[in-house]
């Protein structure tokens, strides 16, 4: 027997992800996956650890320099994010 309504498997997934409200987790989880191609392989090694709580963007450094660095880059580094996210996903950036 055939539904009259049928939907694609990729349709299906969407349509979860929204309903659970998963999008939004999913989109900061690839922005964190995609660090090293946004800030190039000097800057993602030194990169210690990145996370994202409440739209705000966590970075630990293990360099002074990388870290003076990034800060004169942040709003550049934020708007480059948000625009590979596709959404406004960080409002800001805080490094330590």
């Amino acid at each position: 027997m055939r539904r009259s309504k049928t939907i694609s498997l990729a349709e299906a997934l969407t349509d979860y992800l929204k309903e659970m409200n998963l999008e939004r987790g999913l989109t900061e989880v690839r922005l964190i996956n995609s660090w090293e191609e946004i800030v190039g392989k000097a800057i993602a090694m030194r990169t210690k650890r990145i996370y994202i709580r409440d739209q705000v963007l966590f970075i630990h450094l293990d360099s002074s320099v990388v870290r003076n660095e990034l800060l004169m880059l942040r709003e550049s580094l934020r708007e480059k994010l948000n625009e590979k996210a596709g959404s406004q996903i960080i409002k800001e950036i805080v490094l330590k």
